[in-house]
């Protein structure tokens, strides 16, 4: 932004007065001093409950301190508030905004004032005026315009973050990493949240500008937008576009061709960017780790400390059960029969913020999701629900506990069914919500959240008795729990388990072993199925791609291991880079009947794509470097047309790509490109390795690329 702008003149009598031509609105200073530095081009950003100040200029008429009176007006919509500039050394009342100035600001021909918003200033562009006054004469003037947001630094704000490594991490860094896949093979992917990218900002602003909330009544939303409770429900319902004039459309199956499929972002600037200039129409495609990226970035922007989290095995729980169904036939295939589901992964983000609503018990992390899944009080938005509540089983704390909660601590009620009857079930108290992960501060490492969302389960009963009532508010919350008795053991003799040797990788073969325990006394002529198919990570399902079947004996009281392997022939050509695989077994006792289901899901891992720059992960500002793609072929197998493809948000204009008609085993196929940034931060360079023979991506990988200011 310019730091020195011509004021604008409204209205009163100037000749032979003290006349304001220049505001200086000391931008580099008042940016360093409140942290705001890089978040705008066009606009003074400055923090809520902290004094920063600006330089008026004159012409004409020296100014006159003891005959002209200076006032200050800010006003937001409709609403405005008059303060008059002090000469005190202390602030007056510090819940409504204040001017002041020392003696060492003053000067004949400029004055510099520091003015104070209250903490619980509403978020939002500001205008400021100035009336200069004397007994017979009023001279108003535009001083200009000034962005105020939430303050994490300090402690009287709803917001405030005391570690400092902390507001480092949730407040500034515009880098993040998503866990996604199973709890077998969790993969990281890297993010460029991108605050500091032109015009995010101001995107974050216009968002809460078209929110419904604003259209209906924007002096009521002004007011309200000081309550960081308020902004994160209005927040989370404007990232996806199912009720408003939101960011990003969601889609989860299908073709993708007529946008971006959300396995190809990175960066949540250029969906802002998108969606700010197509008149805010909605930018195709999202999924739950999209969706709360882009979250993420308005809430940091915002100033309101925040971070994304994945859930392993989130369960969708859409009639409040607090158990997900999960059918499957006789012979092992997986039946897409449930109104509910299990996702292999969700990402939805947290939001650091007090709950004067409920109580300081409840005050630190709130969920948020922004992912459209059940509507809340008729819109599709998620929370903040207090990450506290979950665990300590509140379900009556606001807002929407009770489906969040089961995200993390539903039960999945197995049922094997034949001829349209249930022919054995099994219930598994323990894989909804296996882990919880977020990035570590100021580290790579993955921080385990699974203990602040869930106390231990003892038995399936047990588990459910707690739910009736919340120490920390003190009354009971939650509805009714009927019919879980009636769910036993799968079968009083006969038991299996399942597991998958290490972490299977493309072109390796995949091993698992079924362990069967006979608890009778008698032998048992059983036959074992089993059956392997593709499904999306939210659980749609496609057909099986292997199946077997044989006759096992075992004897009384015998645990017997029963190995198997699926060779890379059998799958190579149904599996790519993102699916991921269900594992069913079936043993069915031939005489009684009887049957017992075990199950795995798990995700192969994909050959690496390998990405180097020269000189190093670390750029300049506007300086071009060479950064070197390369795949091998670790298959058994040459591949047909073989296609390597490079991208790079902010860092290469255009994709590239590397073209081979043939690609033997051991080969490899190579490209090199030169990057540029065109502003700081931190950008992804993206790889992606495809062929003819295979429908999908094969292998995608990510490199992070920080990018240092040339003044540096």
């Amino acid at each position: 932004m310019d730091f020195v702008q011509q004021s604008t003149y409204i209205c009163g009598a100037e000749e032979g007065h003290c006349q304001l031509k220049l505001v200086n609105y000391e931008a580099d200073e008042n940016h360093i001093s409140h942290e705001t530095q890089g978040l705008s081009r066009k606009h003074l950003v400055v923090r809520r409950g902290k004094p920063f100040k600006i330089t008026l200029m004159f012409c004409g008429r020296p100014w006159n301190p003891l005959m002209e009176i200076l006032f200050l007006e800010v006003w937001l919509g409709d609403m405005s508030e008059r303060m008059r500039v002090q000469f005190s050394d202390e602030w007056r009342d510090p819940l409504r905004w204040s001017a002041k100035v020392y003696q060492s600001g003053i000067h004949p021909k400029s004055v510099t004032i520091h003015i104070c918003s209250p903490v619980l200033s509403s978020v939002a562009l500001y205008e400021l005026l100035l009336h200069i006054e004397t007994r017979h004469n009023r001279r108003t003037y535009v001083v200009g315009t000034f962005i105020l947001l939430c303050n994490p630094w300090l402690q009287e704000d709803p917001v405030y973050m005391p570690l400092d490594a902390h507001i480092e991490e949730y407040i500034k860094s515009d880098y993040g990493l998503m866990y996604i896949g199973t709890p077998l093979n969790i993969n990281r992917r890297p993010w460029s949240f991108g605050q500091y990218e032109p015009g995010v900002l101001e995107a974050c602003l216009q968002l809460l500008q078209v929110s419904p909330q604003h259209q209906k009544d924007k002096n009521e939303d002004y007011a309200l937008r000081a309550d960081p409770v308020y902004l994160s429900r209005v927040l989370c319902a404007m990232v996806n576009c199912n009720d408003d004039l939101g960011i990003l459309m969601g889609k989860w199956q299908g073709s993708y061709k007529d946008g971006v499929k959300p396995t190809d972002w990175s960066s949540s600037a250029d969906i802002l960017h998108h969606w700010a200039s197509s008149n805010c129409s909605p930018v195709r495609y999202g999924q739950c780790w999209v969706f709360a990226s882009v979250l993420c970035t308005v809430m940091r922007v915002l100033g309101i400390p925040s971070r994304v989290v994945t859930v392993f095995n989130a369960a969708h729980d859409g009639d409040g059960s607090l158990s997900i169904e999960e059918y499957y036939s006789s012979t092992g295939e997986k039946l897409n029969l449930s109104k509910d589901s299990i996702w292999n992964f969700h990402v939805w983000l947290e939001c650091w913020m007090r709950r004067p609503d409920l109580g300081s018990g409840f005050d630190g992390w709130q969920v948020v999701d922004p992912t459209p899944q059940e509507k809340s009080a008729g819109i599709f938005c998620c929370g903040p629900c207090p990450v506290v509540a979950i665990q300590q089983h509140c379900l009556g704390a606001p807002f929407d506990t009770p489906f969040i909660h089961a995200s993390v601590d539903a039960d999945i009620v197995r049922l094997i069914v034949r001829d349209g009857l249930v022919v054995g079930r099994k219930v598994n108290t323990e894989a909804v919500g296996q882990l919880i992960y977020t990035k570590s501060v100021g580290s790579d490492r993955p921080e385990n959240l699974t203990p602040a969302y869930k106390s231990r389960k003892t038995t399936f009963g047990s588990s459910r008795s707690t739910l009736q009532s919340c120490p920390l508010l003190g009354r009971a919350g939650g509805s009714s729990l009927g019919g879980s008795s009636s769910l036993g053991r799968s079968s009083q003799g006969l038991e299996v388990s399942l597991n998958i040797e290490g972490v299977p990788s493309m072109g390796d073969s995949i091993i698992m072993c079924a362990t069967v325990t006979n608890q009778s006394n008698s032998p048992r002529v059983l036959m074992e199925y089993l059956n392997a198919q593709l499904k999306e990570f939210n659980s749609g399902l496609q057909e099986s791609f292997w199946r077997m079947s044989k006759k096992v004996h075992i004897k009384a009281g015998e645990v017997l291991k029963l190995a198997h392997t699926i060779p890379p022939s059998e799958y190579e050509a149904y599996l790519a880079g993102d699916d991921i695989v269900n594992v069913a077994v079936v043993i069915k006792d031939m005489k009684t009947d009887e049957r017992a289901l075990a199950a795995q899901e798990f995700n192969i891992s994909s050959p690496q794509i390998t990405i180097e720059i020269e000189g190093g992960d670390s750029i300049r500002l506007k300086e071009k470097q060479k950064a070197q793609v390369s795949f091998i072929n670790t298959f058994s197998k040459t591949l047909n047309g073989a296609v390597l493809t490079v991208e790079g948000s902010g860092l290469l204009e255009d994709k590239q790509q590397a073209r081979l008609a043939l690609l033997k085993p051991g080969e490899k196929i190579e490209k090199q490109v030169s990057i540029m940034a065109s502003s700081p931060g931190t950008k992804i360079l993206t790889a992606t390795f495809s062929h003819s023979d295979c429908p999908s991506v094969v292998s995608r990988s990510f490199h992070k690329v920080s990018v240092k200011n040339e003044k540096h």
